[in-house]
């Protein structure tokens, strides 16, 4: 009998030994490599903040809500223009990753092309998404997975549209060159055009200096402060305004809220495209939640006499086409999103801006007609700052079929 006891007594002891063995093993932190724990990553490639600080937000929010294992974020040179193969160098980089899964360029300068061509021929495995491309949409779009522009042909008659409908009799387009040669820029001012001609309004081109050329920045602001109190002499303050180039923005909208007149949208559209400066607010209490910063904005331009002529997205396109795109991304990695589903891409983008609707359309070739299966050109609906401020239900808006082959 002693014996069985001995026995059941060492036989309790030893499962006991390898019970509290077990717990050990569970309660204690996990020293393996992080990047063993990260199933796959995604790169997000941006410019500066200086240069485009609302893409490189959106990037940085989503590296916070899923860890730097996961995301992994690099810089386009500020002067990409002339530092193409610097460009191409810092996208092709992140796929020497193993695990990385997926990089998108968010904006898609010069250069993009080229570097995700190169990816596809080590990692044909990596998505490449391009987010509002310089480059011509068919080229990109023929080394790309998925690229995403804002849609030019729509924009370029709800733009017009909306001014019609605020009472507006002149519209004035502001841009140069460099931006004229590229499709997009070139194939909406034609629209922009064709519009007017159908609301009856008139429609000016006016030149402005190219911020990259020899005068910098600072000399294509100045020119837009000394030139805004001339054209509102000369067209009115019932004309409306729009530029292609983030620098004008700002000194544009300053000397509208002084001397008169509207703006619809920015080229690329957010809060913080040209009004904080524009309106000397200070922003950092509200960094990153673009419902309290809508209605500083709002709140500011009222008080200057604002109302119902300036506009805006309620969230930063920049913004969220990084961080949304990147959900995408992720969503289809984990199987609960189709790449190339308009559907699925605008599910993404709506986390990051709840409260406004999207539209979009797959990129029809002016010349060819033929309509891409990986271009998709998206919008958000216009919001009109006021007391109070309004929605225009543009994303509901039919746009006239004639208007997408317009070139």
């Amino acid at each position: 009998m002693k014996k069985v006891v001995s026995l059941l007594l060492a036989l309790i002891m030893a499962f006991s030994l390898v019970a509290c063995g077990d717990k050990k093993n569970n309660d204690e932190p996990n020293n393996t490599d992080k990047t063993d724990t990260v199933p796959y990553k995604i790169g997000i490639v941006t410019g500066s903040v200086s240069q485009s600080e609302d893409d490189r937000r959106g990037a940085e929010a989503f590296q916070k809500e899923y860890g730097e294992d996961m995301v992994q974020l690099a810089i386009y040179p500020d002067n990409f223009t002339e530092e193409t193969e610097t460009t191409i160098q810092s996208i092709v980089n992140l796929s020497a990753d193993p695990l990385m899964k997926a990089i998108i360029v968010n904006q898609a300068v010069p250069g993009t092309t080229e570097a995700f061509r190169k990816i596809k021929e080590a990692r044909p495995d990596i998505i490449c998404i391009a987010g509002e491309s310089h480059e011509d949409l068919p080229e990109i779009g023929s080394a790309a997975d998925l690229v995403c522009n804002n849609d030019f042909v729509s924009r370029g008659y709800l733009i017009i549209r909306t001014a019609h409908e605020l009472g507006c009799d002149t519209f004035v387009h502001i841009s140069f060159p460099r931006h004229m040669a590229y499709e997009t820029m070139s194939r909406r001012v034609a629209i922009m055009q064709a519009a007017c001609e159908e609301f009856g309004m008139q429609f000016v081109l006016e030149t402005a200096p190219d911020p990259t050329s020899d005068v910098g920045v600072s000399g294509a602001q100045a020119y837009i402060l000394e030139k805004v109190p001339e054209w509102v002499g000369k067209y009115g303050q019932n004309a409306a305004y729009f530029c292609t180039n983030d620098a004008h923005t700002e000194p544009l909208l300053k000397q509208l809220l002084e001397y008169g007149g509207y703006f619809i949208e920015a080229d690329l559209p957010s809060p913080l495209m040209g009004y904080p400066g524009a309106l000397g607010l200070d922003l950092t209490e509200e960094a990153g939640d673009f419902e309290k910063i809508l209605t500083k904005v709002e709140s500011a331009i009222v008080e200057k006499g604002g109302a119902d002529h300036f506009g805006t997205w309620a969230y930063s396109y920049g913004y969220t086409l990084s961080a949304g795109l990147a959900q995408h991304a992720k969503n289809v990695i984990d199987g609960t999103a189709d790449l190339t589903d308009m559907d699925d891409v605008a599910s993404a983008l709506q986390k990051y801006s709840p409260k406004a609707e999207w539209n979009g359309a797959g990129y029809t070739n002016a010349t060819t007609g033929v309509k891409s299966d990986n271009v998709f050109l998206i919008y958000q609906d216009t919001y009109i700052m006021g007391n109070p401020g309004h929605f225009m239900g543009n994303a509901d808006v039919e746009i006239p079929e004639k208007y997408f082959t317009i070139s």
